[in-house]
């Protein structure tokens, strides 16, 4: 009887140990004589259980998890093989409470499917969105997008029909399509887990994009720090061209950041594509008049792309059916940090910020009680639990202060100094600024310096008033959002947690 083992090759399980347990499960296959398949699938999203290993059985998959290398042995002579019970056993994933409440559409198949096999992708239903897009004219694609009601997932949530539309009606002998996939925001890894896990669906993301705006070729931006990324989309793009899906009418070619946190900002990725250093351009124009070499071009992250290819094959009118306000479809949201239950969970916009913290992520990884969640990477502001009924939801986050984001979420416990954090955050601009603009490339090193004098208590009246001053020049003065979302960590930190900032009220943490 043929079988198939499933070992994930994401990155988080490979750091677990998944490789070796992949080796370790082969070779007792062949000991055994055994006709087994090992298939290196992504990640289901339930870090805490990485690696997570799966067995086809009659009554669908068993799970065990998480397996380290030297519990193979025990497993395999438990009956591993068979999908024999065994206390790493969690009987079918798919079942699991965190699994079960989601309502996956973007990472339906993560976890699933064979990365590297474009027949798995389409036997799972990949590539109806693609044929149906191609059904359509052009004023009926950018239509479609529009009713859907998605909006950007990289921060600002600007509407993507929009943005395409503009594209789509420009002027030019070229026009280019651009995935961001820069994940740098500290606690997030939706990219990373779309592209290790359903590479696939980028891509078909990405050529719906480009009939809809009549590009011919695309650039996928991808962050040094993830060669795992790298290396399946690269595969997946060769079995793509083998397939004539990419190559004729559209094509993808990779390009490979270097590190760098501003490339993150869509202009600055722009350069670094061209050859030149990462630096912010000014605004207007805006990419979608004179972007990549100086055309009209659609710059998307990934989370956007991958919503595309659901929006057409399910239609427009389901996408925009899930949600709460003007926040349509579901959201990737990453539970990081200090948590029990960290990975990925989707879900419709519209579910509590508590809910995601306590009910799902099940509060602490360290039992102690939680101080704060910072929402949005390094830049986002910081939400005390008094404010955990906050939705989901671009206009509540920022009617009180936040910003969604990337959809990352770090959990912090009561043991976090606030004032250290807010220091960070200054910190971290100082360094990562392109330099261009004054506000950031000075602001932050003296916000630095103040926020210093602040927690030393010289004149800390005088020091506060500097650095409210000093956020609101960042805020709006910056020329992108590294100096403009850096006042957000800022001033929430000393906003909801001043007692942080005074030398001579300490907080006493127990140990």
């Amino acid at each position: 009887m043929s079988r198939i083992v499933y070992v994930p090759g994401d990155a988080v399980a490979v750091a677990c140990g998944a490789d070796q347990v992949a080796a370790a499960l082969r070779g007792h296959a062949d000991r055994l004589g055994l006709d087994v398949t090992i298939v290196r699938n992504g990640s289901r999203g339930m870090h805490w259980l990485e690696p997570l290993v799966e067995i086809t059985t009659r009554d669908g998959r068993i799970g065990y998890g998480p397996v380290d290398v030297a519990d193979v042995d025990g497993l395999v002579a438990a009956g591993f093989f068979d999908g024999a019970p065994h206390p790493l056993g969690i009987g079918k994933p798919g079942e699991q409470p965190f699994l079960a409440a989601q309502q996956r559409l973007t990472f339906a198949r993560c976890g699933i499917v064979d990365p590297a096999s474009l027949a798995d992708y389409i036997a799972h239903g990949g590539g109806v969105g693609l044929r149906q897009a191609r059904a359509l004219d052009a004023d009926a694609r950018i239509a479609t997008v529009k009713a859907s009601g998605l909006r950007g997932r990289g921060g600002a949530g600007f509407p993507t029909g929009i943005k395409w539309e503009t594209v789509a009606n420009a002027v030019a002998p070229r026009k280019y399509v651009v995935c961001n996939a820069d994940e740098g925001d500290s606690g997030t890894f939706a990219d990373r887990m779309i592209m290790e896990g359903d590479p696939f669906l980028l891509i078909e993301g990405m050529a719906i994009c480009g009939l809809c705006i009549g590009a011919s070729h695309g650039y996928l931006y991808i962050r040094s720090e993830y060669p795992h990324a790298i290396a399946a989309m690269a595969t997946a793009i060769g079995a793509a061209r083998a397939a004539g899906w990419l190559g004729a009418d559209f094509d993808i070619e990779i390009r490979v950041g270097a590190g760098s946190y501003v490339c993150g900002e869509e202009t600055a990725l722009l350069e670094s594509i061209e050859g030149r250093r990462g630096q912010v351009r000014a605004k207007p124009p805006l990419p979608a008049h004179k972007g990549l070499f100086g055309m009209p071009t659609a710059i998307n992250n990934v989370l956007s792309l991958v919503a595309i290819p659901h929006i057409f094959a399910d239609g427009p009118d389901v996408y925009a059916g899930v949600g709460h306000g003007r926040s349509r479809g579901t959201m990737p949201i990453q539970l990081a940090g200090n948590i029990r239950h960290g990975g990925l969970y989707e879900t419709p916009f519209g579910i509590t910020l508590g809910a995601l913290v306590n009910d799902i992520g099940g509060g602490t990884a360290s039992g102690r009680p939680v101080r704060a969640v910072q929402i949005g990477g390094p830049l986002g502001a910081y939400f005390p639990p008094h404010l955990f009924d906050t939705p989901i939801d671009y206009e509540a986050f920022a009617a009180v202060g936040g910003l969604i984001g990337h959809g990352g979420i770090t959990v912090f416990d009561d043991s976090v100094d606030m004032a250290r954090m807010a220091r960070f955050a200054f910190e971290f601009c100082a360094i990562e600024s392109c330099g261009k603009c004054t506000p950031c490339r000075i602001g932050a090193v003296r916000g630095v310096e103040t926020i210093d004098k602040l927690i030393a208590g010289d004149q800390p009246e005088a020091q506060l008033a500097l650095i409210t001053d000093l956020a609101e020049t960042m805020k709006f003065g910056s020329l992108c959002a590294l100096g403009g979302f850096t006042p957000y960590p800022v001033m929430s930190a000393l906003t909801h947690f001043p007692e942080d900032f005074r030398p001579d009220a300490a907080r006493q943490v127990a140990g």
